[in-house]
Formats: C-alpha cells, sequence, structure tokens
C-alpha cells in the first residue's frame, strides 16, 4: 500500500514542508488547519465562533479533496491558545458533528499557533 497526497483547491496552502493531508488505505490524515480566508492567506479572527467556521470549512476543503466528509471522521485534535474559548469552540463543532456516534477528540491549550491563529483543527476519517 502507499501513501497518496491530497491535492486541495479551495483550502490553504501548506505553511512549510507537508502535506495537507495523507491517503492512506482507506483513511485519510488531515493536517492542523486554521482559520485562514483560502484566497487572500488572511486568518478570518474577528471572535473565536467565525475564526473556528473558517477553520472547519478548510477542513471540510480538505476532507472533500479526498473523497470523505465530517461524517466520516474518527479522530478531532483541537489546539486553542485559550482554553477559556472551549465553550464556544464546543458550539461551533457540534454544527459539523450532529450524528449520534461522535468522533474521539482531543483538545489542548497551546501557547501559540501559526499566523496568531486562536484555533487549529486536525482530523483522521475513513473514505
Amino acid at each position: 500500500m502507499k501513501a497518496k497526497e491530497i491535492k486541495v483547491k479551495n483550502a490553504p496552502p501548506p505553511a512549510g514542508p507537508y502535506s495537507t493531508g495523507i491517503a492512506f488505505g482507506k483513511l485519510v490524515f488531515c493536517s492542523g488547519q486554521i482559520g485562514l480566508d483560502p484566497k487572500t492567506g488572511t486568518l478570518i479572527n474577528p471572535d473565536i465562533e467565525t475564526e473556528a467556521e473558517q477553520t472547519f470549512k478548510n477542513l471540510s476543503a480538505v476532507l472533500t479533496s479526498a473523497k470523505s466528509d465530517f461524517g466520516k471522521v474518527l479522530k478531532v485534535e483541537v489546539f486553542l491558545t485559550d482554553m477559556n474559548d472551549f465553550a464556544k469552540m464546543n458550539e461551533v463543532y457540534a454544527k459539523y458533528f450532529p450524528g449520534k456516534v461522535k468522533p474521539v477528540r482531543t483538545t489542548v491549550e497551546v501557547s501559540r499557533l501559526p499566523k496568531g491563529a486562536h484555533i487549529e483543527i486536525a482530523c483522521i476519517a475513513y473514505i
């Protein structure tokens, strides 16, 4: 079995020497996404909810390019620069995972994220 890089049109390009997504077998591994506007590269962050929404849109573009979606996500990693944003992030998060069975998740507070982002989300899904 061979890993295949996922080419994504509607999400920001990687900020370094890594792939936005990798498919391996029936799984897709999505790199962390932040709330960048894919057209301008500008961070959209007037508040944590808006930034989280853009982050999920970017993650959706990666999943779609891999022929997957949020209903097939198995594991999510959320990184917040302020754990006081946890409840607001959860409100946005719940819209993307409305089903009975939710993916497993890790949420941690970190000191900094790229480009001054307040949230970054990565996931693993099946195809």
